[in-house]
Formats: C-alpha cells, sequence, structure tokens
C-alpha cells in the first residue's frame, strides 16, 4: 500500500493497477468519474490543421465496447470471493440475472474499481459517478452495495443536448450524474441559480430610495409549546395565541437599529430582504442552465465526450474546498483536471491512453503556461521505453508524441492491424506552413521499435514520394545501421523558400535521442489538438508531496 501521494500529476496507465501501487486509503476529497458507458460506440477525436480550423483528420479515441473475457471473468471472482459481503451478493445476483455478458463485463469491470475508489476517499469526501441510460440503473446497485444507501445523495439530471428527432422513442438528452458521499460528515458547499425574470418581477417589486430592489418576509411563526422567549410585546403588537415572533427581542432591536422592518398598516413588523444581498435560488437535482460543449465553444478540443468547464466547476465547488485533492481516474480531455487548477484545487489524473494523456499535457500548458505537473508512467529512459515497446501502439502514440506528431489510423486502445491504401506505411503527420500563406507542407512519421534497416527508409523515400511529402521523419527504438545513414545522406535535402534552410529531407531520431531532448530539424510546426484558451489564476500553484 502506497505511503505517500504526489498531487498535480498525470498517470498513464490501467486506474486500477494505478489505484493500487500510487494513492493511500482516504487521501481523496473529491472523485468525479465519467467512465465509458458501455454504448457500443466509437469515438473519435478530431485534430486541427495549422490554419487552426478543424481537421477531417481523426483518430479513433477509444471503443467503448465491453466484452466478457477472462479479465471480466476474474473481476467477478474478486468481487464475489474478496469483497464485501453487500457487493458479493449483488454481483451474484447480477450474474444469475445478466448471464456472462457484455454488460455483466462492463459492470464487473466497474465494481473492482469502484471498491478502490472508495478506499482512497477521505471520510469527509465524495463521489459523482457520470452515465447514461445505458446503465445507470445497475452502477446506482453498485454504488449502494459499496457506499450504502444511506450515503446517497442525489441523481443528478443534466440536460446535455437539445432536442433529438427520434422517430420511435422521446428523445434522449440528458445525462445522469450519481452523487454520494463517503459518510454523513461531508463537504458541502451549497449552490445558488441567479433568480429567473419571472421571479424578480412577481417577488421583488419593491424598491428603497436608492433604487435597490427588496421583498418584505414576515416575522411572525408557528407557536411551538409556550412560545418562550419568542413571545413578546414589540412596539404595542404581541402575536396571535397560534404564532410567535421568528426572532428574540434582542435581534428584533438590531434589524430596528439597522432600518430594516417595515411595518404594516396594523403595525405587524415584517423584515426587508434586499435582492443584491440574496445568494440566489438553491441548485435542485435538475441542471438545464449548462450547455453541451458546441462546435463553436473556444473549450472545444474535439475529444469525445467532452464535458463543459462549468459543469465540472460546480461540482467541484460545491464537494470540496480549495486546497483539497480531486481525482479523476478516467480523465479523458482533463476537463476535471483543468477546472481544478482553476480552483485552486490539486488533483490527480489516470487514464489507459497516451492520446489522452497528451492532449492534456497540451491543453494544461496552454490553459496556464507557468503550470507544474508531472507525469507518471511514461518512459523516461530506454529500458522503459522498451518495456512499453510490447505494446506496440502505445509506444507508437508515445513515441509520436515526443515530436508533436499526429497520429495516422486504428485506435488508442489497441494496435494497428494491417494498414491499407493511401495510408500505408505512415504512422504520424507532422504539418507546416510555407511557400505562401494557406500553403501546408506534410512530414511523413514512421516509428519502428525493432528489426530495422536501410529497407525501412528506401521505403520511407517511397512514401514521401507517393504521399507528396516535403520530408520524412524515422523514429526507431533501436541504432540505426551505417547502410541506413548512408541511404539518409544520400537523399537530397528540402529547400524552405520561407526559411531560406535546407533541411534534411530523410532524419533519423533514436528514442534514446528524444529522450535526451533532441529534436528533429524542420520547419515550425503547428500543435496537433486545438489550443486551450488561457485562464488567469491569482497564484501559482505548487506540486506538494502529502506524507
Amino acid at each position: 500500500m502506497p505511503t505517500a501521494l504526489f498531487t498535480n500529476v498525470l498517470y498513464y496507465g490501467d486506474n486500477l493497477e494505478v489505484l493500487r501501487k500510487y494513492i493511500k486509503d482516504e487521501s481523496i476529497d473529491l472523485i468525479y468519474l465519467d467512465p465509458p458507458f458501455n454504448s457500443k460506440a466509437d469515438y473519435n477525436v478530431l485534430f486541427k490543421e495549422v490554419s487552426g480550423e478543424e481537421s477531417t483528420a481523426q483518430i479513433q479515441a477509444f471503443s467503448d465496447f465491453w466484452i466478457w473475457d477472462t479479465e471480466a471473468r476474474k473481476a467477478y471472482e474478486y468481487l464475489t470471493i474478496q469483497a464485501p459481503n453487500a457487493v458479493a451478493n449483488l454481483t451474484e445476483a447480477l450474474f444469475n440475472f445478466l448471464k456472462p455478458s457484455d454488460i455483466l463485463a462492463y459492470l464487473v469491470m466497474m465494481g473492482i474499481r469502484l471498491l478502490e475508489l472508495h478506499r482512497v476517499l477521505k471520510p469527509t469526501g465524495s463521489i459523482y459517478l457520470h452515465c447514461d441510460p445505458t446503465a445507470s440503473h445497475y452502477l446506482k446497485l453498485l454504488m449502494d452495495a459499496i457506499f450504502s444507501p444511506k450515503n446517497f445523495k442525489n441523481e443528478i439530471t443534466w440536460k446535455r443536448a437539445n432536442a433529438h428527432n427520434d422517430p420511435n422513442k422521446y428523445g434522449n438528452i440528458s445525462d445522469v450524474l450519481l452523487f454520494y458521499s463517503k459518510s454523513n460528515k461531508y463537504t458541502w458547499n451549497k449552490q445558488y441559480l441567479s433568480y429567473d425574470e419571472k421571479y424578480l418581477e412577481s417577488h421583488w417589486k419593491r424598491k428603497d430610495s436608492s433604487g435597490r430592489p427588496y421583498r418584505l418576509m414576515p416575522l411572525d411563526a408557528p407557536k411551538h409549546g409556550d412560545g418562550g422567549n419568542l413571545v413578546y410585546n414589540w412596539h404595542g403588537k404581541i402575536p396571535a395565541p397560534t404564532r410567535t415572533w421568528s426572532c428574540i427581542i434582542e435581534k428584533m432591536k438590531e434589524y430596528e437599529e439597522k432600518g430594516l422592518l417595515e411595518y404594516t398598516s396594523t403595525g405587524t413588523p415584517n423584515l426587508i430582504k434586499y435582492l443584491d444581498e440574496m445568494p440566489g435560488a438553491p441548485l435542485q437535482n435538475i441542471w438545464t442552465d449548462i450547455p453541451p460543449v458546441n462546435p463553436m465553444a473556444l473549450e472545444r478540443l474535439g475529444y469525445p465526450t467532452q464535458k463543459p468547464i462549468a459543469l465540472l466547476e460546480r461540482i467541484i465547488k460545491a464537494s470540496s474546498n480549495e486546497g483539497d485533492i480531486i481525482l479523476d481516474p478516467f480523465c479523458g480531455c482533463g476537463t476535471a483536471i483543468i477546472a481544478s487548477e482553476k480552483l485552486h484545487r490539486q488533483w490527480i489524473g489516470i487514464d489507459v491512453t497516451y492520446l489522452a494523456i497528451n492532449l492534456i499535457k497540451n491543453r494544461l500548458n496552454d490553459t496556464y503556461p507557468d503550470i507544474k505537473f508531472n507525469i507518471e508512467g511514461e518512459p523516461r529512459d530506454l529500458g522503459a521505453a522498451m518495456e512499453l515497446a510490447k505494446d506496440r501502439y502505445q509506444f507508437q502514440w508515445w513515441a509520436l508524441s515526443l515530436i508533436g506528431a499526429r497520429p495516422v489510423g486504428a485506435t488508442a486502445t489497441k494496435p494497428s492491424e494491417g494498414r491499407k491504401g493511401a495510408d500505408e506505411g505512415i504512422d504520424g503527420w507532422l504539418r507546416f506552413a510555407d511557400v505562401s500563406e494557406g500553403h501546408v507542407e506534410k512530414i511523413v512519421v514512421q516509428v519502428k521499435s525493432g528489426h530495422v534497416s536501410v529497407k525501412d527508409i528506401r521505403e520511407l523515400r517511397d512514401v514521401i514520394n507517393r504521399q507528396k511529402a516535403a520530408m520524412g521523419v524515422f523514429i526507431t527504438l533501436e541504432e540505426p545501421s551505417s547502410e541506413m545513414i548512408k541511404e539518409v545522406k544520400a537523399t537530397d535535402p528540402y529547400k524552405s523558400p520561407i526559411w531560406n534552410t535546407e533541411y534534411p529531407q530523410i532524419q533519423i531520431m533514436t528514442i534514446d535521442h528524444l529522450l535526451r531532448g533532441e529534436k528533429p530539424n524542420i520547419p515550425p510546426i503547428s500543435n496537433m489538438f486545438k489550443e486551450a484558451p488561457k485562464v488567469e489564476r491569482k497564484s501559482e500553484k505548487i506540486q506538494k508531496k502529502l506524507g
């Protein structure tokens, strides 16, 4: 079990392993998770062109498909053998009802992770599980079994879209947030909404001499017992036999001294409440005021299932305080991380793809140029790079991120298989502006984890010619052979008319060189991800280590 907790850190890896290895018991103040919904859909990430416009190029971020396999069976066995009785009994019941199936695979994989999230949450902490009708009813049962029904606080409905035209059923335009606490003593900061215009017009008609809107609140209340010190004569007025004043006489005098009493024609006092002193309407469990991230929104990054930052800010403000630690174990494009940093919270993010980690890294640096954070799980030496190379595609994605290249083809969660057609021999792209305004040149990027030879360089040169690209970068885990280096030197350079510079048409970059900070000799390139808007903060946050 970990004995220390690092914050302001992104972890690459399976969140189950990361939780068990790095996150200690009762160390987290607030958990937000937006896991895959078992929607049976593929989700793509859109990139941007040099011009800043959205690109038609995209890569599959993740496939939201779950199957009953060996890993699901292991999770089921763990839940039925090692989990608390309530969880074990529920899991067996779900097995009997759903049988070994895709939905059961999803639920047991979620259940084993929710147990770890319960372990790391402080007694004063809360958890928000973001889901949709695909499995929300089953997830609520799991949450009840793990966090206890008595700690269920709300099922929040968030209107995430406008009307959908579904010919066979009602349009599905909402998501669900299951809000649970760890105990009955949890952090809670009540949130308010602005009053709507109809309410203002009907309840705040009065204005004082300076034009401040106000309303009158009665100062009597139903009588309980003999009324005690709430029954007294106030300027000749005594409450009716079944009622008392709502405050003691000292408070009534204080109101009078502050000019906050207004009397009826019969002499009954009322308390003046000014509109500008009211916090607003208490927030309820149906949220219709936060729109989704629309195509024109500045915060839109093109990541599938991206949630608006206002949604995460609301959750974080309600259920944590400044300096608290926020955990997002399925952090995707990092909206919870961005909101936590903005609101001066510490944070921990976990994701299983380098696609997400690299996007968040770029988003953090764009949004907070002065930020300091760590990334754990990415290789820092050749040994770690060789270990990652066992997962060919994640290695490829990581290697591409070292030079800021856009990936091509396959998915971000499983290796590519047999790319065909025009993209054959291309693992990634770099783009740069050259020749004239609006003209974009391409750089082909290939990544190899082993068994390289001069044949690879010749094939890369053929791809460059076929794609009409300006240059090519060959990234290799192994050292290149002397024949490969000779082949590169024999290739004519690319001449940039804008920069008036010659660049090698083909360059070989070893992982060792990239880890030591070397970069390919190419013209200035554009970021493959859309740049996130900057956010001003009052003070720089410093990474902390908590014992």
